[in-house]
């Protein structure tokens, strides 16, 4: 009988798992993001500015759904780690199959209703007259293929959870390299422009979600067949991570929009800045939004395995990781900065904008990265909740009221201050908690199995 296999982040550096989990998650994560940057590309070659504007407003409706598949994938990362910990491949197959069972289901709902009501949505984003008409046209191409999404996501990061990163990351990096290729043919050679854009992103999207699943099942055998005794079994533990994570995830998408129409009263251009912006943050810092993934899979294994001396280290070397990266990240985005503006040919309002982010703001990802880590610890060791809170804090809480207040005083450029002030505030806290919470996450665990011990 062959032994069972030794789950991969229990022995080694954590922090060479931290950097090379994050580092392959990057590569793919910003692949997936080059889909919308080579779409902006080029669309900018059709020398619209407003076309540019309704991306801005696209992007931030399909940022709700794209953030619901990231609460999914999170449940399904925390439930099926936990369980390669504790050498239960079984039910980490079983736990893949439903988180992709229901991770689908729900955005099949979430795609008819964005159908549906697509016009009213956007138009209170801010949009409207023609630029609002080529949002609405582009969202009822592109807004089903978000099923390709949480599919592709779901199975990268059951990969990264089985410790397999260059495959993960070949799920993501599918998506963005088949994008570069399409785009321009179906833009500019085939003359479709905005249209042929949103279906190079349906395109894009199946490729990864295909690819994703022959990896998950055909190469690790990590999905069970499909029934529904599976969601019977693992429904609730799943929900119990889910709902807090989806609530967690809603709040960014939720602050964006907001920062997207307040930034709206500042004109097209400003909102065509605050798009390319968007493009270029997640870019730039791939590498922190790879890293809340990396190192959920990290702790989930030493947390089913009671390694806590490797979690406490995991936390430790993920914050040290972050703060590097973010410093890198944002030197290099300062000095190519006039590149970005000329690339986009860009308006004086526009460039504003992306100034006040690369010069200033961007140093808040030291912050928003360390509130990742924290929010990937409390999603993995069993207080989802608290990641929720800490969210919500800084969207719902601190952004629109800091955003109100910079951008009265230096107008749309006050805004993304505000955002960045935001960050820092939120990030700040969550890690005093978090530094908190990790180091007394055994202590936690022994009273937690004596409880138990107690009731038997």
């Amino acid at each position: 009988m062959t032994a069972p296999k030794q789950a991969r982040f229990l022995t080694g550096s954590t922090m060479r798992h931290v950097a090379v989990m994050t580092l392959t998650g990057m590569i793919g994560l910003t692949f997936m993001f080059v889909i919308d940057a080579a779409t902006l590309f080029w669309v900018s070659f059709l020398n619209d500015e407003a076309l540019i504007t309704a991306l801005g407003y696209v992007w931030t409706v399909q940022f709700f759904m794209l953030s619901i598949s990231i609460g999914f994938m999170i449940a399904g990362t925390a439930l099926v780690s936990k369980s390669l910990g504790e050498g239960n491949r079984q039910y980490a197959r079983e736990q893949a199959t439903t988180a992709m069972m229901v991770g689908v289901g729900a955005q099949c709902v979430i795609v008819i209703i964005v159908v549906m009501f697509r016009h009213n949505i956007l138009a209170f984003a801010g949009a409207t007259g023609a630029i609002l008409e080529t949002a609405t046209k582009f969202l009822l191409i592109s807004v089903p293929s978000i099923l390709f999404i949480v599919t592709g996501m779901i199975a990268s990061s059951v990969l990264r959870a089985e410790g397999d990163a260059s495959r993960s990351m070949y799920v993501t990096l599918s998506a963005g390299v088949v994008a570069m290729v399409v785009d321009p043919l179906l833009i500019l050679w085939m003359g479709w422009g905005l249209e042929g854009a949103a279906w190079g992103i349906v395109i894009s999207r199946a490729v990864s979600a295909l690819l994703g699943l022959y990896f998950l099942i055909g190469v690790h055998d990590l999905a069970a067949p499909l029934q529904m005794a599976y969601l019977r079994r693992w429904g609730g533990p799943f929900f119990i991570i889910a709902i807090p994570a989806l609530l967690t995830q809603l709040s960014s998408p939720f602050g964006n929009y907001l920062i997207t129409r307040i930034i709206s009263d500042f004109g097209d251009s400003a909102v065509a800045g605050w798009a390319v912006l968007g493009r270029v943050t997640v870019l730039a810092f791939g590498g922190i939004f790879a890293l809340s993934g990396a190192i959920g899979g990290i702790m989930g294994q030493n947390y089913g395995a009671r390694e806590f001396g490797r979690i406490r280290s995991a936390y430790r070397d993920a914050l040290l990781f972050c703060a590097g990266y973010v410093l890198i990240a944002w030197a290099i985005l300062a000095a190519i900065t006039p590149f970005v503006i000329n690339l986009f040919g860009l308006g004086d309002e526009a460039a504003a904008v992306i100034k006040a982010f690369t010069y200033i703001s961007a140093g808040g990802f030291v912050f928003a990265g360390a509130l990742y880590v924290s929010n990937a610890s409390f999603n993995n060791l069993g207080r989802p909740i608290y990641s929720t809170g800490f969210n919500w804090l800084k969207d719902g809480i601190l952004m629109w009221p800091l955003c109100i207040l910079l951008g009265g005083y230096y107008g749309a450029p006050g805004v993304v201050y505000g955002q960045g002030l935001a960050w820092a505030l939120a990030g700040i806290c969550s890690t005093i908690v978090g530094w908190h919470f990790i180091g007394n996450v055994e202590a936690r665990d022994i009273s937690k199995a004596g409880l138990k011990s107690g009731l038997r």
